[in-house]
C-alpha cells in the first residue's frame, strides 16, 4: 500500500460468502482496490503589475475525483509469544503470510489489537494478561496493517504507561491507534486519512470492559473510550462525520462465545449509523458473527480470532470483513472466509476474486 497519512484532530440477515469477482488465485489478489490519493494541488497565484495596473491570474486547483475505497477489517490480533507460541519458531511474519499480501493492496486495514504493545509496567490485576512484543509491529505494519483499535480489556493489562507507550510504538511504525489516550478527548478523536479523493475517519470503541478496575478515560485520566455509552460515542461519530466523507467504526462489543448480536448491539448499530457512521466492525465474541445491514450500511456484528491459537475448532472458522465504497455512493460489503490453519497462522480461503460487488441495500 502507499503511504498514508493519518491526521488526528481534537476536540441480519447476510450469510458468510467470498466476494464474488472473477476468480483469482490465492496467491495474487487483485490490485484494482483504489490506492490514496494525493492531495490536491494548489497553485500560488501570480501577479503581472505595469506602471498602471495591476492583473492577478489564479490557476484553480485540480480537484482529484473520487475512486473506489476498499477497507478490510479484522477481528483479534494478539501478538503475544507466550499466548501464540508458535511465533519464537515461525517468527511474527508468520501471522500475515497467508493472506497473500491482501491488506497491502487495499485502501485501509483495521484490527482490533487484543495486547499491550509495550515493555513497560507491570500486570493488572486480572485473570488474563497479554503483552505485544514491540518488535511484533515491524512485520504488521508490512503487512499492510493501518489502523488498531486499542479499546478493548486488554490494551492495558500493563497499566496506563503501557497503553500510552504502545501508541508510540504504533505510530513509530506507521499504524494508527485508536480508541484509548491521554484523556477522553484524544481516546475519543478519530484517525483521519485521504484515499481515492475522499476523507476516511476511524473511531474505536471499548464496549468491554477489564473485570477489575476502570479503564474509561476521563478528562484528567488516561484510558480508553467508552463503548456502552451509545450518547459519548454518537457525539464522536457526529463530530467526525462532520469532517469525513466515510466514518467507521471499529468496536469491541457483544457477549463471548456468542454467534448473533444481542439486541444491545442491535440498538447500538442503528444509532451509530443514524449518527453518521458508515459501515462498522465488530469484535470481542471470539466466534464469527453474520453481515448485516442498516439503512444501506454494513455491520460486521462479530469478526472473531485473527491472529490467534488455532483452538477451539469452531474458533479456528473466521473471516476479513471487507467494505467497499464506490465513487457513485453504492456500498458493497462482504465476509472473506480466513481459516487459523495453525496457531498465529490465519489463511485466506480459495476462491478470492476481488473487491465485494455493491449488491447490498440501498
Amino acid at each position: 500500500m502507499v503511504a498514508i497519512r493519518p491526521v488526528l484532530l481534537l476536540g441480519l440477515a447476510v450469510a458468510v460468502a467470498a466476494c464474488t469477482k472473477a476468480a483469482a488465485a490465492p496467491g495474487s489478489p487483485p490490485t484494482d482496490f483504489g490506492e490514496l490519493e494525493p492531495l490536491p494541488a494548489v497553485t500560488v497565484p501570480t501577479t503581472t503589475t505595469t506602471t498602471t495596473t495591476t492583473t492577478t491570474t489564479t490557476t484553480p486547483p485540480v480537484d482529484t475525483p473520487p475512486r473506489r475505497i476498499v477497507i478490510n477489517g479484522t477481528g483479534d490480533v494478539n501478538l503475544d509469544p507466550t499466548f501464540v507460541r508458535t511465533f519464537p519458531s515461525t517468527g511474527y511474519e508468520d501471522a500475515w503470510t497467508g493472506l497473500f499480501g491482501l491488506f497491502t493492496t487495499d485502501s485501509l486495514t483495521i484490527v482490533n489489537l487484543e495486547c499491550a504493545a509495550s515493555n513497560l509496567g507491570t500486570a493488572w490485576e486480572k485473570p488474563w494478561n497479554f503483552r505485544c512484543d514491540p518488535d511484533a509491529l515491524p512485520s504488521m505494519a508490512a503487512a499492510g496493517v493501518d489502523v488498531a483499535n486499542l479499546a478493548n480489556n486488554h490494551s492495558m493489562d500493563f497499566g496506563f504507561d503501557a497503553m500510552l507507550d504502545a501508541k508510540g510504538n504504533l505510530e513509530a511504525v506507521g499504524i494508527a491507534p485508536v480508541g484509548t489516550g491521554a484523556d477522553a478527548s484524544e481516546a475519543y478523536t478519530p484517525a483521519l486519512f485521504e484515499i481515492g479523493g475522499r476523507t476516511v475517519a476511524v473511531l474505536g470503541g471499548g464496549g468491554v470492559h477489564p473485570e477489575t478496575g476502570n479503564w474509561i478515560a476521563t478528562d484528567d485520566r488516561p484510558g480508553m473510550t467508552d463503548g456502552d455509552d451509545t450518547a459519548a460515542m454518537v457525539e464522536a461519530i457526529r463530530a467526525a462525520d462532520e469532517i469525513a466523507d466515510i466514518v467507521i467504526v471499529t468496536i469491541h462489543w457483544g457477549e463471548e462465545g456468542t454467534t448473533r448480536p444481542r439486541p444491545f448491539e442491535m440498538r447500538q448499530a442503528q444509532a451509530f449509523i443514524d449518527a453518521g457512521a458508515d459501515g462498522i466492525f465488530g469484535h470481542h465474541q471470539h466466534r464469527l458473527q453474520p453481515l448485516g445491514w442498516y439503512r444501506g450500511r454494513p455491520i460486521a456484528w462479530g469478526l472473531g480470532n485473527f491472529v490467534w491459537q488455532a483452538f477451539p475448532a469452531e474458533a479456528k472458522r473466521t473471516a476479513i470483513a471487507q467494505f467497499v465504497f464506490e465513487p457513485d455512493g453504492r456500498v458493497g460489503a462482504c465476509l472473506v472466509p480466513v481459516v487459523i490453519e495453525r496457531t498465529g497462522h490465519p489463511v485466506l480461503r480459495p476462491g478470492y476474486g476481488g473487491p465485494c460487488v455493491p449488491d447490498g441495500p440501498s
